[in-house]
């Protein structure tokens, strides 16, 4: 069910799936996008709005004089400004990579604001030409823009970061092109810009040094859009067509009749699959290669913001994300699907409902259990809905237990991502970033974006939590927070800085200073009196001192528990935590066993055991922890058994493996003996040694001793252990000796059809009785026509005796 109401939010273009997320209900009020000239950045950007001066619109409750507005993705507001800029109308309005807003009017005049709405650098202008015969156009990209004048001529900035204006070629038209687009300068050969321009039947590309021909006959083009990686050119032509053209117009990759001629009012790439096109009339159009298009209606404006993997569509009352649907959400999520990311999936469902088809599910994928872990956690990170991302994390967690050899990394990882971007994707944060723009992002500049936009708080947390350097996010706060208090004498400012702390040590006024620091909840304020008293005082005193105010407890314990282990144990001591002491001997204990010579019959392997022995006395004593000191009593035993065997056997292979494993290896290599002697110390249940020794023999493939096992008395869990042993092993012959003594019908069936034995599985499968279980034997052998056949004609029989 969970599956069907996912996959119900997907739309179909051709072979391929697109969803579109609701992200954010914008919280902007009452902006109209048809009233305003909007500005949207990439990556989760902000979104900066200013009142259109090229239309006439009822002003409601507001001033006459324009203001530009900033926002987050969100709609929650950033910042404001009078715009009162000399130069006549705005003609563009553009974010550039840095975030800085690029504002040009009409006399070639670029103003840059900050996301605060502040002048962030000196105005320049686009030169001479562009003041005398006035800007028309602008066409962005990256850090560039390229600007077209009355006089048809274009001018560029290459890069904001300094900005020289340059002219490029002269097109030698005397009529303004029907559309213009721009190819970024990292996908061209030459390295510069090139420009697009729509005139007549053809294209003209214009660069610094020359202008080309390209496309001749195939237009005119009302429309076009150049991809995110500059390889193709969505085109929407004169009589309705939408052409998909490689950007050299060496070939035509696909094309598409719309119903109307009329041209859209956006074209926007969605990655690299498909392309949209928005009409007035409110209609979004995705066209792909292959199929019918998908269509989407609106009753409100919308703008296409363009991402690496999709768009996001911004209207007066919500920010949506579309994009194509991972393969691994596909996988999972598709109606039908058997994949094995799928069946782990449901096999997690059946666990939380205490089924035993988690099992089944789970024998099914057993070969390919590591692909469906990693394609899990991989769609985990490409869900925005958090209940989801965690139960997606469980279920690659759930099948990860029973997958030793998965690495570990994978996992944490996922989940450090998801956390940082579910922390920014807050609307208060408002960057709705997926994890592939992160990626494309990095984890540094996304910091460098909150701390611009004065989240110093969650950047320091993303930069401790990632293990980055903390010092450029408590700088920037440090100049902000001074810039920010210019009616503050410096004096004050600096108290207020330090918050009197090292004063009031410096006078020896500790536990003042420790009451001061623990009030701002600077942590590291705290740590920074804590240190200075502890150098001072005795241990005791100390303890009293920190014991009686949690947060300063709490920071001490935390940092001890890495680097003062025994100063922790003596905390726990003098306040009476004895378990706590307990635990930290075991981990002691566990920092032994990751020695490489300790599981070697080494001088350390007695400490372990010792440092084991002493963490259970400690349990022992408090009521409340009697399981940890019946598990630690029988962990040293465990190891002092396995020691042992390994003195005995001269072989390095016991030291920290699990019991079961314990006797699986005793009995590999041939030591029955001892075997028995672990199963009678640790009380394995005659069930459980059935199975390990069933599995044991198998493995050093003595059948005959596996038969002899099966023959001294009837197994007290049936046969089942033998049949799966044999299998695994792969020794068909040998199975069939113990299948027919299975006494489930459905259990002989599954077993039959696992070793290819159509006809057997399926007059199991009758006695049985079980239509859904018929079915999935026939998907089981599909591919033995004969044997699918069998199962048919079967099925047919017991259909017309009315069994089904």
């Amino acid at each position: 069910m969970t599956a069907v109401s996912v996959a119900g939010e997907w739309q179909l273009l051709y072979n391929r799936f697109y969803r579109k997320l609701a992200i954010y209900t914008m919280q902007w009020g009452r902006i109209d996008l048809s009233r305003h000239r909007i500005a949207a950045a990439p990556f989760g950007g902000p979104v900066a709005a200013i009142r259109d001066d090229s239309k006439i619109v009822q002003l409601y409750a507001e001033s006459a004089r324009r203001k530009l507005l900033i926002f987050n993705a969100a709609g929650r507001a950033l910042a404001s400004a009078i715009w009162d800029r000399p130069g006549g109308r705005l003609v563009g309005m553009a974010w550039t990579d840095d975030q800085v807003l690029v504002c040009v009017v009409q006399d070639g005049t670029v103003y840059r604001y900050n996301i605060h709405a502040e002048l962030c650098a000196p105005q320049f202008s686009m030169g001479k030409e562009c003041f005398e015969q006035g800007v028309v156009e602008c066409v962005f990209w990256g850090n560039g823009m390229v600007c077209i004048t009355e006089g048809f001529q274009i001018f560029c900035v290459p890069d904001f970061k300094n900005p020289v204006p340059c002219k490029l070629s002269d097109p030698g038209i005397d009529e303004y092109p029907l559309c213009v687009a721009v190819i970024d300068p990292q996908y061209t050969m030459s390295g510069n810009v090139e420009v697009l321009l729509g005139v007549g039947d053809h294209v003209l590309l214009v660069e610094e040094d020359g202008v080309q021909q390209l496309g001749v006959g195939v237009g005119p083009f009302q429309k076009m859009a150049v991809s995110q990686n500059g390889k193709y050119l969505a085109t929407f032509t004169h009589d309705g067509r939408l052409l998909v053209i490689l950007t050299d117009f060496s070939k035509i990759i696909f094309e598409y009749t719309c119903e109307s001629a009329l041209p859209p009012e956006q074209i926007s790439w969605c990655g690299l699959d498909s392309v949209l096109l928005y009409w007035d009339e409110r209609e979004l159009l995705m066209v792909g290669p292959n199929g019918n298009p998908v269509s989407y209606l609106y009753d409100e404006p919308i703008r296409l913001i363009p991402e690496c993997d999709g768009v996001r569509i911004l209207s007066n009352s919500s920010m949506e994300f579309l994009q194509r649907v991972p393969d691994s959400t596909v996988s999972i999520f598709q109606v039908g699907s058997t994949l094995p990311a799928a069946l782990l999936y449901d096999a997690l469902e059946h666990f939380d409902r205490c089924s035993s088809k988690a099992d089944e599910n789970l024998r099914l994928i057993r070969s390919s259990l590591a692909e469906a872990v990693e394609t899990c956690i991989d769609a985990a990170g490409h869900e925005f809905d958090v209940s989801r991302q965690r139960t997606l994390l469980r279920a690659a967690s759930y099948g990860r237990a029973f997958c030793s050899q998965f690495p570990r990394d994978h996992f944490q990882e996922m989940c450090k991502i998801l956390r940082v971007l579910n922390a920014v994707r807050n609307h208060e944060i408002g960057i709705p970033l997926s994890i592939q723009q992160y990626k494309l992002l990095t984890a540094p500049v996304l910091i460098g974006r909150l701390i611009n936009a004065n989240h110093h708080l969650v950047a320091l947390r993303i930069s401790e939590y990632l293990n980055l350097n903390p010092e450029v996010v408590i700088m920037h706060w440090a100049c902000a927070k001074i810039t920010a208090s210019p009616a503050i004498q410096d004096s004050a400012l600096l108290e207020i800085l330090l918050d009197k702390v090292p004063l009031l040590l410096s006078i020896e006024e500790d536990d003042s200073a420790l009451v001061k620091a623990i009030e701002s909840g600077d942590t590291d304020l705290v740590y920074l009196v804590l240190f200075h008293i502890w150098q001072k005082k005795p241990a005791l005193d100390f303890f009293g001192t920190i014991n009686a105010r949690p947060l300063a407890r709490d920071l001490f314990i935390s940092y001890s528990r890495y680097y003062k282990h025994e100063f922790l144990k003596d905390f726990f001591l003098s306040t009476g935590r004895l378990q706590d002491v307990a635990f930290l001997l075991l981990k002691e204990s566990w920092k032994l066993e990751k020695n490489p010579m300790a599981s070697k019959g080494s001088p350390l392997h007695g400490p372990r055991i010792r440092l084991i022995e002493q963490a259970q006395k400690l349990f022992s004593e408090t009521k409340e922890h009697n399981f940890e000191s019946k598990a630690a009593e029988e962990h040293a035993k465990l190891l002092r058994l396995q020691h042992d065997l390994e003195v005995s056997t001269k072989q390095a292979i016991f030291v920290d493996s699990s019991i079961s494993d314990t006797i699986r290896t005793c009995i590999v290599l041939g030591n029955h003996r001892e075997a028995m002697r672990v199963r009678t110390e640790f009380k394995v249940s005659e069930k459980r040694w059935y199975w390990l020794k069933a599995f044991a023999l198998a493995t050093v493939r003595d059948w005959d001793a596996l038969e002899k096992f099966s023959k001294e008395k009837r197994p007290p869990g049936g046969y089942k252990p033998f049949v799966e042993a044999c299998i695994d092993a792969d020794e068909k012959a040998e199975a069939v000796k113990y299948i027919p003594k299975l006494t489930e019908p459905r259990e002989r069936s599954e077993a039959y059809a696992r070793i290819g034995m159509a006809k057997e599985a399926a007059d199991a499968a009758s006695q049985a009785k079980d239509s859904e279980l018929f079915g999935r034997l026939k998907l089981t052998l599909a591919q033995n026509a004969a044997a699918s056949s069998i199962f048919d004609t079967l099925r047919d029989r017991l259909s017309f005796q009315g069994v089904y």
